[in-house]
């Protein structure tokens, strides 16, 4: 069957009827630049979208962000202000064949108008290795303006000679005042939106939407639809209250964003554990709270508590390792709820424990040492000795067994080959300050 062109008259007006039908978030899609809420980062005044598009030298680029930010509506806006026909993919129901008919397309289209075709691939990580190599030499070449969108690191989910080509742009979510903007938008739009109903918006109830969409102007937008239609409705008066009772009523409970392998995984890792070291227990408690809500695997929680007690902390506080381990036998003996306790009780110790790095700092030179220098001998004097024939190989002979001395302890080399090194440098911090001061005390022993 010959595929239809989206841009003739007939398909058009076939588009328009049902856009008329379309749930409110697609109607309401800003159609201008002026229109679009937040990204203003590369696309407010003098940043570089907004520069590219200005200078009309846009190259392909990809869209990375969060849904509902505004990624597939900024690719119509602008293919429409760019002047280029708009052909739309969905990476997981698109095939090879797809996307060399619609290259096709723009290559005659270039040759017999000089018209121009941006292609917006939705999902574009969702394109295995074949798929986007596809797309190399039209991106190249200029016969199409790949725009591609994605959730995922595109610096890890997409090809690098694809990459390449493009310039990535990272989208954020929407701050809740350009959320609370679209909405009060719609509700004065007579043509797409609400302005032709008689609706008394609580600025509290709308307030509300934003915060618990969460930056989704989309999810923002059908709990307002929701709302309306039900009160329409309901009410055969045609005056709609909205307020923050019917807002509540309107919305299922928050949903949270989260993608246990990708990046939002591993961003709230870092921050739990960069906040656990920076001593901050309201940030930890926080992030620990996002990764529960999340449905974050409990044991990889309690390993980042691990981690940090031994890497950050230390023996400035040895109970800190000692706690976490057992938050981790807690958390896999009762699971949730109540291992968020245990979780907890052990992160807010860490993050309020004295911090040293001695031990971390201690290994790492040993290992690059190790590493990178010449090895050294174990010592006759160090060597087992609890065999037969030890005594004939010298091994063992000359030790001097410390609980013979003094205070259990005696000058003897340990190193060997590698004596004079110091690895392990105890903080004037925490229990650390105990175990340096016993050290000066034996070295002057040493002197």
């Amino acid at each position: 069957m010959a595929r239809k062109d989206p841009n003739s008259l007939f398909a058009q007006q076939e588009q328009q009827k049902l856009d008329a039908n379309a749930p409110l978030a697609v109607r309401m899609r800003p159609r201008t630049l002026d229109e679009f809420a937040g990204q203003t980062h590369f696309i407010g005044p003098g940043k570089l979208l907004r520069r590219m598009l200005d200078a009309d030298r846009l190259t392909s680029v990809i869209f990375y962000g969060p849904p509902g930010c505004g990624k597939t509506t900024l690719a119509r806006i602008i293919a429409s202000r760019t002047e280029s026909k708009f052909h739309y993919l969905s990476a997981p129901a698109a095939s090879v064949k797809d996307i060399r008919e619609i290259a096709a397309i723009a290559r005659d289209r270039l040759i017999t108008s000089t018209t121009r075709t941006v292609l917006f691939i939705d999902e574009i990580h969702r394109f295995n290795r074949a798929q986007q190599d596809v797309l190399l030499d039209d991106v190249e070449n200029g016969i199409v303006t790949l725009i591609g969108a994605t959730t995922e690191n595109p610096f890890f989910s997409i090809n690098s000679p694809l990459i390449s080509r493009s310039t990535v742009f990272q989208f954020e979510a929407l701050a809740t005042d350009d959320v609370v903007s679209i909405l009060k938008r719609t509700l004065s739009d007579t043509e797409r939106g609400y302005g032709k109903l008689n609706i008394s918006a609580d600025n509290k109830a709308l307030n509300f939407f934003a915060v618990v969409s969460d930056g989704d102007a989309r999810r923002a937008l059908s709990a307002l639809e929701v709302a309306v239609l039900s009160q329409k409705k309901a009410d055969k008066t045609g005056k709609i209250v909205l307020n923050i009772n019917i807002a509540k009523e309107s919305v299922q409970q928050k949903s949270i964003q989260y993608d246990g392998t990708g990046d939002t995984h591993y961003d709230l890792a870092s921050a739990f554990q960069k906040s656990m070291r920076g001593s901050d227990p309201d940030a930890t408690v926080y992030w620990l709270a996002r990764m529960l809500a999340g449905g974050e695997d409990l044991r990889f929680i309690a390993r980042r508590i691990a981690v940090c007690a031994a890497e950050d902390v230390g023996n400035a506080d040895p109970v800190a390792t000692i706690l976490a381990a057992s938050a981790l036998q807690v958390a896999e003996f009762v699971g949730l709820p109540e291992a968020q306790l245990s979780l907890t009780q052990a992160a807010i110790y860490v993050a309020t424990a004295p911090k040293s790095n001695a031990c971390t700092t201690a290994i790492s030179e040993a290992m690059n040492d190790i590493r990178n220098g010449r090895t050294a001998e174990v010592p006759s004097h160090l060597r087992d000795s609890h065999y037969k024939g030890a005594e004939k190989l010298g091994h063992g002979l000359g030790y001097k067994y410390p609980h013979d001395y003094p205070e259990g302890f005696t000058q003897q080399d340990y190193l060997g080959e590698a004596a004079g090194k110091t690895y392990y440098r105890p903080r004037e911090v925490g229990r650390e300050k105990a175990i340096r001061e016993h050290l000066q005390k034996l070295w002057k022993r040493l002197e």
